[in-house]
């Protein structure tokens, strides 16, 4: 039996809100990248890579070519559709067809959807991105109202160790962020990325969020992860709208 090439959220979104996130086997990349790299930017052969695209636009049956963004852990969010503002880490839209895409390899990817299926989005968060206003960013241009969240495969904190800086940028925020946080001695601190993200929706009145639980870090034969490996692939989370 082959291994699936995506995981398929297990969230509440409306009929005809498509959604997954893609593992690491099922490509042709070799070596570091192997196998289903989904990223152009990070060194492998690009002619691999198109054929990863591919692979997972026939096997999703996409109904168009994913917005794949130039991410910069920012906090810039475009409307999907409009070809030439690329460079952004989080991607939107109410047009049925367009298919928005982040990518990762420990960074946590957020999809987010309106309870009446109207809009989507899929948002880069890695921690900078968290902390700075990203998915406060996806959200507002939605327009903020009745929404569902799933979080997506991320490195987990048993493994993301920080140092007091990037505690300090969540705390400084808002107290509650230092739940979290667990001190690892010596001005190190392990972080949940998961649980940070669940503080930001919650504090934009989003108590529908699912997902979450995965290691990237942990799970070589399943994900890519930059801090595990550093030169590696990126795998997709995407959502549209049929």
């Amino acid at each position: 039996m082959e291994r699936p090439l995506w995981i398929e959220p297990d969230w509440p979104a409306p009929p005809g809100v498509r959604a997954a996130s893609t593992l690491r086997p099922g490509g042709v990349s070799a070596d570091r990248y192997a196998s289903l790299n989904l990223g152009g930017h990070v060194g492998d052969d690009p002619g691999s890579v198109a054929e990863n695209r591919r692979r997972l636009a026939a096997a999703l049956n996409l109904p168009s070519e994913p917005v794949w963004l130039s991410q910069v852990h920012g906090i810039q969010a475009v409307r999907a559709e409009v070809l030439d503002e690329r460079v952004a880490d989080a991607a939107y839209t109410r047009a049925p067809g367009v298919v928005c895409a982040v990518m990762t390899a420990d960074c946590l990817p957020v999809l987010l959807c309106t309870r009446d299926g109207g809009a989507v989005a899929a948002v880069h968060a890695g921690w900078r991105g968290l902390a700075d206003g990203v998915v406060e960013a996806a959200v507002a241009a939605m327009g903020g109202r009745d929404l569902l969240a799933w979080l997506g495969p991320a490195i987990g904190p048993e493994a993301f160790e920080v140092g007091g800086e990037v505690r300090a940028a969540f705390v400084r925020k808002d107290a509650e962020f230092a739940a979290g946080f667990r001190a690892a001695g010596e001005g190190r601190w392990l972080a949940d990325i998961y649980r940070l993200a669940r503080v930001v929706l919650n504090r934009l009145d989003i108590d529908a969020v699912h997902g979450g639980g995965w290691c990237t870090h942990g799970c070589p034969g399943d994900f890519f992860s930059y801090r595990r490996d550093r030169v590696t692939g990126r795998m997709a989370t995407l959502i549209w709208r049929e």
